[in-house]
């Protein structure tokens, strides 16, 4: 595949071929190399910045769930109902929905196939469990490493198939013109001289497995190989959707780890303290008047995953916010495990009903909180043991942290852009909306990928466009002289780095004030206009690092962009967003939450937000969502079509 070098001015790049390049060493990306290749599609290269990266390998939670049509028991399911409950998710696509169920068994069993331990009962019937927003049980897990175990199995598959993979290649430009991509621009971070800094690839087809824009919060449980690139999709043409819409939850900071589950169910210590260790106090009874009330919200927290706006007044939610506003004080937050919460001072009785009867079903009415999780959930100290953090003697820093993107790039019911040959799977994708059950988003990035393949494989054959030769030399060129102007004796980036992300987490996260949100995406707007002149790299790692940024500023102008123009047409705090406005009068989170109200958006079929770069400007347009398709099935009409086209269109 590696057959010539490029030259642009003074600069080259060496460039390799392929139809049908995919970026992402995750879970989706992986499964779109396999199924390409399944399907006959052998002209492809995958592409990874960090092979063993990236979130699908190096996340979970106590339970890390995968969602699909119900497999085993009585209870009544169909493609139908589970496209229906998809969709009213709110601002989801319809088409979307009924692939996601539709495909969502073959997927589920192919990962079987594969390896991935999914129970099952001796009859053969893989078990499920009920998750949030979820009326069957769809669920399935096989533990807090359930992506973990889904990557590695598909990685296996891939290897064993020979699809070459291009390592430590970092992308830094998605090529496209008239609307059509044409290949890539890439950083060879382990290149040792400049003349080997730049990799083209040049094809007809990119899938697009990046994951979420991970590096732009500060407050993230993504882990820190997980950064993102959808800025440089959205630079090359791609319309984003639904990107507002997020997901956040708490999680602890050292690792990066989702504490739900028992990790709240077995009722922790919950305490702050100043920013050098001392004033130590268990800030939660500061609102809350009974310490049952208190303790039935933290076990409730765990259910109720994640922060959800309509849980904040009288529900669990409220222990995220409360957890939040302590933050912002400058003050840590811990989850103590060695004592028991309110000096051991409550009665398991006089829990609220749900907390008390799961527990006494569960036998953990004892002791301190280690020795409830110890009994109910062992594996849960275990991975805190296996990251060195030692549950038995030491407390576990917490925080609320951005842990999955809803929205993403827009897609069609091909995981298609609007960038013909873009392709868009797994987290990057926009196939979500306000609310989903938990678990549907491994799911998606199988179904996303799958989709994409057989697309690819049937309709997208050939070499790239034309145009990669001038779209080629204007992107090194550009991103050459970049790196020439960042050159220094001394690096900013990682201070300029973190004060972005920082600045992102305290407007526009889980708690959003319109203000805030204008002021900082004008000072990003500023940032990328002066990006040449004021960042600075000292060697290789911080130019990489430096490109990041560009990516990451990028992201942060769109995404605030798209919260600006929601708040613009009236838009109030819904999913996972809690917007404050000082200009009408709603006061900010300076204080406890019995201090102010807020308005949510109860809408029953709101419109789906779609924005994208033209002329250097963020344009907005708003859309119904695309219905569900009606069933029109009649079985000859389906297989005289299928025998023609595949039904591939």
């Amino acid at each position: 595949m590696e057959n010539e070098i490029f030259r642009a001015d003074a600069y080259t790049a060496r460039v390799y071929r392929c139809n049908t390049a995919i970026v992402g060493s995750g879970a989706a990306g992986f499964n779109a190399a396999d199924r390409l290749w399944q399907l006959g599609q052998h002209d492809i290269l995958l592409v990874t910045e960090n092979r063993v990266g990236g979130t699908s390998r190096n996340t979970g939670s106590d339970k890390q769930t995968y969602y699909k049509l119900t497999l085993s028991g009585g209870d009544p399911d169909s493609v139908r109902e589970m496209a229906q409950t998809l969709y009213e998710g709110k601002c989801v696509d319809g088409d979307i929905a009924l692939c996601e169920a539709a495909l969502s068994t073959q997927c589920f069993l192919k990962l079987v196939e594969l390896g991935v331990p999914f129970p099952r009962n001796r009859y053969g019937e893989y078990i499920g469990y009920k998750t949030d927003h979820d009326p069957r049980r769809r669920a399935t897990s096989v533990g807090p490493y359930t992506s973990k175990q889904m990557t590695e199995c598909l990685e296996a598959a891939v290897q064993a198939k020979g699809v070459p993979v291009l390592d430590k290649t970092q992308v830094i430009k998605v090529l496209s013109e008239n609307g059509t991509v044409c290949g890539l621009l890439c950083l060879n971070v382990t290149a040792q001289s400049e003349d080997e800094r730049f990799v083209l690839i040049r094809c007809k087809n990119v899938v697009y497995a990046t994951g979420g824009p991970a590096g732009m919060y500060a407050d993230s449980v993504y882990p820190f190989s997980q950064y993102g690139a959808t800025g440089l999709a959205l630079e090359a043409g791609a319309k984003g959707k639904n990107l507002t819409e997020w997901q956040y939850g708490l999680a602890s900071v050292a690792p990066r780890w989702n504490v739900s589950g028992t990790y709240m169910q077995v009722l922790p210590r919950v305490y702050s303290t100043a920013a050098d260790g001392s004033d130590e106090k268990e800030f939660l009874m500061d609102f809350f008047t009974d310490a049952h009330d208190m303790l039935s919200k933290l076990f409730l927290k765990g259910y109720q995953w994640p922060f959800d706006v309509r849980k904040v007044a009288g529900g669990s939610s409220i222990i995220d916010i409360l957890v939040y506003l302590e933050s912002c004080k400058g003050r840590k937050v811990y989850l103590d495990y060695r004592t028991n919460p309110a000096g051991g001072a409550f009665d398991y009785k006089a829990l609220l009903t749900e907390a008390r009867e799961y527990l006494e079903k569960a036998g953990a009415c004892f002791g301190t909180p280690i020795e409830r999780l110890a009994h109910m959930n062992k594996p849960a100290i275990d991975f805190y043991q296996d990251k060195g953090v030692d549950l038995y003697t030491q407390p576990l820093e917490i925080a609320l942290c951005a842990q999955h993107n809803n929205g993403g790039l827009g897609i069609d019911c091909w995981w298609q852009t609007n960038v013909k040959g873009l392709f868009a799977v797994g987290e990057v994708a926009a196939s979500h909306g306000v609310y989903r059950p938990g678990g549907t988003a491994l799911n998606a990035g199988q179904v996303g990928s799958t989709r994409a393949a057989q697309y690819i494989a049937a309709r997208c054959q050939g070499e790239a466009p034309a145009s990669f030769e001038k779209t080629a030399a204007a992107a090194l060129t550009e991103m050459a002289a970049l790196a020439e102007h960042c050159k220094a004796d001394t690096g900013n980036v990682r201070t300029l780095w973190q004060t972005a992300a920082e600045s992102m987490s305290r407007c526009g996260a889980a708690i959003r004030d319109t203000a805030q949100i204008q002021a900082y995406g004008t000072a990003v707007e500023s940032q990328l206009a002066a990006f040449g002149s004021t960042v600075k790299a000292a060697n290789a790692a911080e130019l990489a690092m430096a490109y990041r940024l560009r990516d990451m500023l990028l992201s942060q102008r769109v995404y605030l962009a798209a919260m600006a123009d929601y708040t613009a047409h009236g838009g109030q705090s819904r999913g996972s967003a809690l917007y404050t406005d000082l200009a009408n009068g709603t006061k900010p989170f300076a204080q406890l939450p019995d201090t102010f109200t807020f308005a949510l958006d109860e809408t029953e079929h709101p419109l789906i937000q779609e924005l994208w770069f033209e002329n250097g400007a963020c344009k907005t347009a708003w859309r119904a969502p695309r219905p569900i398709p009606e069933d029109d099935d009649f079985f000859e009409n389906v297989w005289r079509s299928y025998r023609k086209t595949g039904n591939i269109e």
